[in-house]
């Protein structure tokens, strides 16, 4: 998040020297930051903050019922029983509650990443370092970890910034073979993704779509295939 602080000193004008509005509004506009993301209220804060509210009512009416019922008790049996009871809705509550925080004030977000590049410079951006971690070849298919690593490594940022680490806990020769294929196809894939700035840069997800067909497309497609065969 960005926070600016502006501050201006501006002198009184008089009444001829005052511009027009527009003049005056399109100068504010040109002026701005661009902006970098929005933020919009959901319709439905309204709502479930009724809903939370009448919950909260019927919750403490049951944690009064059950208080008297307590105080009430003759037997022990029947204490033991109500005091079981208090305690499960006592947790149920908790669990409820914990869950309503995002709840009081859903909005929707978003980004303008294209403006970025107009706050910040781009040798200023940070450095990312991604950790991918995987353990057992057959319950984590290595063409799976390979997909995720070549769409981390084909983000849109600069390619000095941005390191990827592949941590096998189970060191399977399989998961080291992948990574080797892997290598030798992200020199064909990442170039293709900027160069044909490509959205789903996943490659087994951008495959099982509706690709545009193209000659650079189907080489790049079979090379996998030829280097496993090979």
């Amino acid at each position: 998040m960005i926070t600016i602080h502006c501050r201006a000193n501006f002198q009184p004008l008089t009444n001829m020297e005052k511009p027009p509005l527009r003049d005056y509004t399109a100068t504010n506009a040109a002026s701005a930051p661009p902006i970098l993301n929005t933020l919009t209220p959901s319709r439905r804060t309204s709502l479930n903050r009724a809903f939370a509210a009448v919950y909260t009512c019927a919750i403490v009416a049951l944690f009064y019922r059950h208080t008297q019922t307590l105080l009430s008790s003759k037997t022990l049996v029947s204490f033991y029983v109500t005091l079981t009871l208090f305690v499960s809705d006592l947790i149920l509550a908790f669990n409820w509650a914990s869950g309503q925080a995002f709840r009081m004030r859903p909005v929707y977000r978003k980004e303008f990443p294209e403006n970025l590049e107009k706050v910040v410079k781009t040798s200023d951006l940070p450095g990312l370092d991604v950790f991918i971690c995987t353990a057992d070849p057959y319950k984590e298919p290595p063409i799976s970890v390979v997909n995720t690593a070549l769409s981390v490594m084909a983000y849109d940022y600069p390619t000095e910034k941005i390191s990827v680490y592949v941590s096998d806990d189970g060191g399977s020769a399989f998961t080291l073979f992948a990574f080797m294929e892997a290598a030798r196809f992200a020199a064909h894939w990442l170039p293709f993704c900027r160069k044909n700035d490509i959205a789903k840069r996943n490659p087994d997800e951008y495959f099982a779509t509706d690709y545009k067909m193209s000659s650079e497309t189907e080489d790049i497609k079979v090379i996998p295939i030829l280097k496993l065969s090979n």
